[in-house]
Order: structure tokens, then C-alpha cells, then sequence
């Protein structure tokens, strides 16, 4: 799908003063730089799926590592599991990158999106002063009147021979009477410091540069890196009774103890066993 630059439904991108529109020429300025990481950054005023676009460009060599497409709304977006996921324009990040780490083992891939919320977690919480945790693998959580909710989330996806298209999604001023469900959150809500996208983005995409070269240069080795250990240590899974809904619908039951080597999700059953858990979904059922 092609980005739609065509005029909003029912206003201008300034109807909204406490949601005004990202300028790309200004991120571009501040991000864009030699020897670094992200080569283009584009802002659309709407599209299907900034991943589907970045994905269809990258495919047909139209894209390449580094490139960033950001979306003011999104009408189409994906989470896991093929959950359709939707926002007012201009309420949040919703954007994707493409990248291609070409010297790291593909086996050391599925660290990506683990990797992708240490760097929005970190980059967030400095920028917007809010406390901010992982949900296994890449849900982001912040605290709303003393409950975890849900205001955020990644969803990486292979992009032929290309790499990898990196998809993140973070609602920032989503007031209370638009929550999509009951446990979703915003930074607004969770009392950030500044709502304004401009600095927030750059903070996360800065810091996404930086986790991701670190981990490159560690072979893709979260150990080295100290990626496995950044990860744990802010992981709000762990420590939990869980429950992990599995693909072919069967569910795994235990405590969460750990994140292993290969980014999964250690289990400790009521049998004694420690399981592995590579994909599924994740249900808290103690809190902490």
C-alpha cells in the first residue's frame, strides 16, 4: 500500500492545537547525519500500515537500512498476532524502520523487537519522564492511577531479503474517553512531563540506534552487549504467574523466571519444568 498524503476526515492537521502536526524537514535535521543510522525520515498524514508500506518499498528496492516512515494515522495498522490496532490521528508515535543487520546470525533476529522496546522504554522514560516497563516480548507499560496499562507496542516482521521492518506504536495524548479497551494507557495519562512527538521521537530513535549498534557489533550476543541484562531487568513479566496462550491453541501455566539467551520467556510449571516460550500470549494473572 502506498502512503496517502490526502486531507484528514473531518479536520486540518491544526484542528487540534494539543496535537499538532510533526515537521520531517526539522526531523530530518536532527537525526539524520553521516555515519549514523537513520538515512530518511518521512512523515505521511495517513496510511494502511507504515510496516505494510516500509515492507512493499524495501521489496522493491526503494528502501533501504535506516530509512524511517512515520504516520500522523494509520487506518490499517497490525499488533501481534494480526490484531488490528487503531488511533486519532496525531495522538501518538506510529511509525516503522527497516533494518539490516547483515553480519548477525539470523537465529540472533528474534532479539530485535525485544531490543526495539529497551530502546523506546529508555528513550521515553528519559524524554518524557514517565516510569515505563516491558510486557514479554514487546508490550510497553506505564502506571495510570496505580494500575499497569498497556500504551504501546512493537511488531517486527521479515521483509523478504531486506531485513527486518521494525514497527512501533505508542499513544502519547490519548485522553481517557478514547481508550480503545479499559487497560490501555498514555503517557498523558501517566502524567508525562511533555507530550510534544517532536523530542519524544527523537528520543526513541536515538536510542534505537544506539542499543542496535551495540548489539551489532556484539554479533547480535545479548550478553556482551548487556542487552539481555537491560532487558530483564525492566521486564514487569517476570516474577509473575502467567499464562502463555501458544500457537495451535494450547496454554502453558507458571511462573516467569526468566529470559533466556534466545529472547524467550522462561516458565516454571507447577510440574517442575522450565519451559521456553518463543511465541504465544502473555496473560499476568498475580500482579506484582
Amino acid at each position: 500500500m502506498t502512503p496517502r498524503d490526502v486531507p484528514e476526515r473531518n479536520s486540518s492537521p491544526w484542528s487540534d492545537l494539543d496535537r499538532p502536526p510533526l515537521d520531517a524537514r526539522a526531523l530530518r535535521r536532527g537525526l539524520v547525519r553521516e555515519g549514523g543510522l537513520w538515512r530518511e525520515v518521512e512523515v505521511v498524514r495517513r496510511t494502511g500500515s507504515t510496516n505494510s508500506d516500509l515492507a512493499a518499498r524495501a521489496a522493491e528496492g526503494r528502501a533501504a537500512e535506516g530509512a524511517v516512515l512515520v504516520a500522523e494515522e494509520q487506518d490499517a495498522a497490525r499488533g501481534r498476532l494480526d490484531r488490528r490496532w487503531t488511533a486519532p490521528a496525531r495522538s501518538g508515535l506510529f511509525f516503522s524502520v527497516l533494518l539490516d543487520p547483515a553480519e548477525v546470525p539470523v537465529e540472533r533476529w528474534g532479539w530485535l523487537p525485544l531490543l526495539t522496546g529497551v530502546a523506546v522504554a529508555t528513550g521515553l522514560s528519559r524524554a518524557a519522564g514517565v516510569d515505563t516497563a516491558l510486557k514479554w516480548p514487546n508490550d510497553l507499560l506505564v502506571t495510570v492511577g496505580g494500575e499497569e496499562r498497556k500504551a504501546g507496542g512493537i511488531l517486527a516482521e521479515r521483509a523478504g531479503t531486506a531485513g527486518v521492518v521494525v514497527g512501533v506504536g505508542v499513544n502519547v495524548t490519548l485522553r481517557a474517553d478514547e481508550l480503545p479497551v479499559p487497560h490501555a494507557g498514555s503517557l498523558a495519562l501517566a502524567g508525562a512531563v511533555t507530550t510534544d512527538r517532536d523530542p519524544l521521537l527523537r528520543a526513541v530513535l536515538r536510542s534505537l540506534e544506539d542499543w542496535y549498534g551495540r548489539w551489532r557489533a556484539a554479533g547480535g550476543d545479548p550478553g556482551p552487549c548487556r542487552l539481555q541484562e537491560t532487558y530483564t531487568a525492566g521486564c514487569a513479566t517476570l516474577g509473575r504467574h502467567v499464562r502463555a496462550e501458544l500457537p495451535g491453541g494450547r496454554d502453558l501455566t507458571g511462573e516467569a523466571v526468566a529470559v533466556d539467551g534466545d529472547g524467550r520467556l522462561v516458565l516454571a510449571t507447577e510440574d517442575g519444568v522450565r519451559e521456553p516460550v518463543g511465541a504465544g500470549d502473555i496473560v499476568h494473572l498475580r500482579p506484582v
